[in-house]
């Protein structure tokens, strides 16, 4: 027992050495959760850091291949094309629709209805193409340089074509349709069985502006072969034939849906 200032009646106190030794539990959690410079946590800084600037790099690359890149003739000149598509679309539908009054008000044996159905014959050739066809479209020739452009690559090409409206197209002597394939060679690509060496050529019956804007869109075909070493050079046309057609076979296995019989669903 120590000695007390007189008038101060509570005892002094030691604490404890144990007491002020022991943290409290928030600092416990304080002292845990403490960042520390370790060598595992530099490095996972340094990972995030890269992984940061990947993701940024990546979402820059993709926004320069949007439409935002090209200039406003560009942009007009696209605009333009999709105007032309829909007005071309509304004009068939509505010649498609004048066809069908003037076939249900007349029979089956009236000039008219002999007519449609043969244009509608030739349409269907044309597209399966045992028929010839001519019209306005581009040349698209692709110059390959090193051996870089694939079946792939042409495919991709097709396919780009189709989309803007390519209602007829030849590659080399091949007529392409449907089922048309496409397969690398030693030599080349192979096309339906036809092996085709560069520069390969493709001719085609569509809107020949449509078709050209097609070929010239950021990340397309033409991007895409040049980046390859090869050059891609388009040609419109107002009148150009497509001569090569394609061998029709019967289908193996398809069978066409017999009509339904009366009282039948």
């Amino acid at each position: 027992m120590t000695d007390t200032p007189e008038g101060d009646p509570r005892p002094e106190t030691v604490e404890p050495e144990d007491a002020r030794s022991t943290p409290s539990p928030w600092r416990r959690v304080y002292l845990m959760a403490r960042p520390r410079a370790t060598r595992a946590n530099a490095f996972a800084l340094l990972l995030a850091a890269l992984l940061g600037f990947a993701i940024a790099t990546q979402v820059r690359q993709t926004q320069a291949q949007g439409l935002e890149d090209l200039r406003q003739d560009e942009l007009v000149r696209i605009l333009d094309d999709v105007t032309q598509n829909g007005a071309r679309l509304d004009d068939e539908i509505t010649e498609l629709q004048s066809t069908r009054d003037g076939l249900v008000d007349s029979d089956a044996s009236s000039p008219e209805a002999i007519a449609a159905a043969q244009e509608r014959a030739d349409t269907l050739g044309i597209l399966a193409g045992t028929e010839r066809a001519t019209g306005p479209g581009i040349r698209l020739r692709i110059v390959d340089h090193d051996d870089e452009i694939t079946a792939a690559a042409l495919l991709d090409a097709v396919q780009e074509l189709r989309d803007a409206g390519a209602e007829a197209m030849q590659i080399g002597d091949v007529r392409v349709v449907a089922s048309t394939w496409f397969r690398d060679t030693d030599t080349g690509v192979e096309v339906d069985g036809a092996r085709l060496e560069a520069p390969y050529e493709l001719i085609v019956i569509g809107d020949p502006q449509t078709m050209s804007s097609a070929m010239e869109i950021p990340g397309g075909v033409s991007e895409s072969v040049r980046s390859k070493g090869g050059e891609v050079t388009v040609t419109e046309f107002t009148s150009i034939n497509v001569e090569a057609l394609h061998t029709d076979s019967s289908p193996r296995y398809a069978r066409p849906v017999p009509e339904p019989t009366d009282g039948s669903k």
